[in-house]
């Protein structure tokens, strides 16, 4: 059976890494992959990053974007909320990602600091924006699911 048949989905940057790995999952469970957002009943996923809450050298920029997604994921959720629309975010750590990997001795110096040892597939964060869409997640609104092997834990 296939948990989000009937459901849609937005999905941005969804042409490779972590996007692509989410569309094909949502897809996989039956949900049609759109590029419009749900009027009413639906979720919006947005998705922050380890960077927005550790400061990490050259990524200033990019990790205070993300910091103000996670932000105005609370803020949807307050507004959006009672049209029946739940808006949450997932913040990956390291993800084995072609522009992760550009980072070459930087991307592999941020995995030391990972408790579980390793970068994480784009798969497994699929994996948390798919249980964030599903009916399992219905009471889940303005939460900040962190799926980054335990690295904001230390």
């Amino acid at each position: 059976m296939q948990e989000l048949s009937g459901q849609r989905a937005l999905i941005t940057g969804g042409t490779s890494g972590i996007g692509r790995a989410t569309a094909e999952a949502l897809a996989r469970e039956g949900a049609a992959v759109l590029i419009r957002v749900a009027r009413g009943d639906g979720t919006i996923i947005n998705i922050t990053t380890v960077a927005s809450e550790v400061g990490m050298a050259g990524l200033s920029a990019y990790g205070a974007s993300k910091a103000a997604l996670a932000l105005l994921t609370k803020a949807w959720a307050a507004e959006y909320g009672p049209r029946g629309v739940r808006v949450n975010a997932v913040s990956p750590g390291p993800t084995r990602t072609a522009g992760a990997e550009a980072m070459g001795e930087g991307f592999a110096a941020i995995i030391s600091t990972i408790p579980l040892g390793r970068a994480a597939d784009p798969r497994e964060i699929a994996e948390a924006i798919l249980f964030l869409a599903s009916g399992r997640a219905s009471y889940v609104n303005g939460a900040l699911i962190h799926v980054d092997g335990g690295r904001l834990a230390v």
